[in-house]
């Protein structure tokens, strides 16, 4: 006599391509709704940024700023992230800060691994194309006042 099968599923967790897909989408949207402070550039460092994530994994994002007095512990609570499909931490620093913190072993390994999206170069790449050596903002507009057309 066969025995009745019981449905099945499986857990899974958002890929690479997802997380990054859906952080770029995210990144595009945030510049758009918070136009003060400037934002210079967002990216993705941690285990997504490396290709090792995992289940559970969150996706540790990271807003650059021209300039915000608003103490560093209050400035992610401006920016929503329950669009994003994993949790995330979000560390948002002001140009200066930025500046400072690569000057420590973890800012500059969180500066070789980050994964910028925003904003796209002249050539329209953004990410992994253009992170090299350099442990700077990842566009040239980082050095001029006027926003990039």
């Amino acid at each position: 006599m066969p025995v009745p099968s019981l449905p099945s599923f499986a857990i899974t967790w958002p890929n690479r391509q997802t997380v990054d897909e859906a952080v770029r989408r995210w990144a595009a949207a945030l510049v758009r709704k918070h136009p003060v402070p400037r934002i210079l550039a967002i990216g993705y460092f941690g285990s997504y940024a490396r290709g090792d994530w995992a289940f559970g994994s969150d996706v540790d994002l990271l807003v650059i700023v021209e300039d915000d007095p608003t103490p560093f512990i209050e400035r992610a609570l401006r920016y929503q992230t329950l669009s994003l499909p994993v949790p995330a931490d979000l560390f948002v620093y002001t140009r200066d800060e930025w500046q400072e913190i690569q000057e420590q072993p973890s800012g500059r390994h969180i500066a070789r691994e980050v994964v910028w999206v925003w904003p796209e170069d002249e050539q329209g790449q953004t990410g992994e194309a253009r992170n090299d050596e350099r442990a700077t903002l990842p566009s040239s507009e980082a050095d001029s006042a006027e926003p990039s057309r």
